[in-house]
């Protein structure tokens, strides 16, 4: 059995061999390099060991490979090589997160007693990761998360290891699979539960804002900027930022984006100097990123930073045998917010729910359980096949029955607020007013709790 694992990097030859022997006959496991652009590849959110490395290497520097490895785990013990002129250099390093350091010329056993007391470390790292995430978050996830698909139970075992760790996720998933319930699970599984969850639609940010909206700006920073304002990213201090739907942001605030994850600072606009600022990022898209990148829509360096650890959330169609648990719960809670008679799904009932596709996934299927809890079936009229009108009914009848679910579909979605309703249908009050009550549509049965 070995002490622990350790990285040593170093571009001399000579000393990298005599000191990888040393460590050796101290009883760790060493994995010498020559090559530090490697070395990030080898780290993990669960990488149990710790890294030692040269201050000063030609192609990459022994700080820049720590802010690197740092990117995916910040906890990560670092310790650095330093000749005597680099002592100012290394200081000002273990104020940017390096373990120790350590200075030429030095005894091998000085050397082990410095890795073995960051191994320590570490393991009390991941032993208190581990107890975080076990402790009392079972229940909750699976509540979070119903399903007891093979594809749902690994979901969120890696969601446990993930969840604690504090490196950047990439989640992917088809438009209404649950990513941003993902993300504030992760968000909740780890030390940064207590802080802020700032989620942001990138989306439907406005382009001419954009900037403004993320890093803040300073009094004059344009026309009309009369005061400072922080942006969302410092709004999230000590906490998480959503970045939903990320694929959409535009190219320019892509780069801007990059260096706020590789160097942890924002600049906002007009300010003359960087603000640290300690945020962990979790982007969602509804795609992967990978065709993005090759279609010139994406940055690849941003795309790599960010999917060091990425998460699928399963359609629908990958894990069948969870729908008849998921509609029976969207059911039940269905129930309880219109205020009905909660009831159980049928086995016709059952049976139908497996037999579709549910292209909408899990949203679509909380929509037909608010339809089938207020009596109306579980099809919208968007989904019902093109079969023709029934025999003998006439046009105004259609027309009505159209206009019906069409309103109803809109109560649904807004929760019963009737001006998101004659808004969203381009209607005025009266008119939605007369056609509710022409149509039988009782408003009290759509209002939220």
């Amino acid at each position: 059995m070995t002490r622990g694992r350790i990285l040593l990097v170093d571009d001399d030859p000579d000393l990298r061999l005599s000191t990888a022997q040393s460590l050796d006959l101290a009883g760790f496991d060493v994995t010498d390099t020559d090559q530090p652009e490697d070395v990030p590849a080898l780290i993990g959110f669960g990488f149990t060991g710790i890294v030692v490395t040269d201050i000063r290497m030609p192609r990459l520097d022994g700080i820049s490979l720590m802010n690197q490895i740092h990117a995916i785990d910040r906890e990560v013990p670092v310790i650095l090589i330093t000749g005597h002129s680099d002592v100012q250099l290394a200081v000002r390093a273990m104020r940017e997160g390096a373990h120790d350091f350590i200075e030429k010329p030095f005894s091998g056993s000085q050397l082990a007693e410095t890795c073995a007391r960051a191994l320590d470390y570490r393991r009390l790292v991941l032993e208190n990761r581990v107890l975080r995430a076990a402790a009392g978050q079972k229940d909750d996830l699976e509540q979070r998360l119903v399903g007891r698909s093979n594809a749902m139970i690994d979901l969120r075992r890696r969601m446990r290891t993930i969840g604690p760790a504090e490196t950047d996720v990439l989640i992917t998933g088809a438009t209404g699979t649950g990513k941003e319930i993902v993300a504030r699970a992760l968000h909740d599984l780890s030390a940064r539960a207590a802080k802020p969850f700032i989620a942001i639609d990138c989306a439907a940010l406005p382009e001419a804002q954009i900037e403004s909206e993320l890093f803040g700006h300073e009094p004059g920073a344009f026309p009309g900027a009369m005061r400072a304002r922080y942006g969302r990213f410092e709004h999230a201090r000590g906490g998480t930022v959503l970045l939903d739907d990320i694929g959409s942001m535009p190219l320019a605030v892509q780069g801007k984006l990059l260096r706020v994850i590789q160097e942890r600072t924002i600049q906002p606009l007009g300010a003359n100097e960087a603000r640290p600022v300690d945020i962990r990022f979790i982007a969602t898209s509804r795609s992967p990123l990978e065709a993005e990148v090759e279609a010139g829509h994406f940055r690849a360096d941003l795309f790599y930073r960010l999917a060091v650890v990425s998460l699928t959330v399963p359609p629908l169609t990958a894990r069948r045998e969870d729908i008849p648990l998921l509609f029976a719960r969207l059911l039940a809670e269905a129930a309880g917010r219109h205020r009905v008679e909660p009831t159980m799904p049928t086995p016709a009932l059952v049976e139908a729910l497996l037999g579709r596709d549910w292209p909408g996934n899990v949203r679509e299927l909380r929509n037909a359980a608010e339809r089938s809890a207020l009596g109306l079936g579980i099809e919208a009229p968007s989904e019902l096949p093109d079969t023709g009108p029934a025999p003998g009914s006439r046009l105004s009848d259609r027309v009505a029955a159209f206009e019906r679910d069409e309103i109803v579909r809109a109560l649904i979605a807004s929760g019963g607020t009737l001006k998101q309703v004659y808004e969203s249908l381009g209607l005025s009050r009266k008119t939605l007013y007369e056609k509710m009550q022409k149509l039988g549509i009782d408003k009290s049965h759509f209002t939220d709790g």
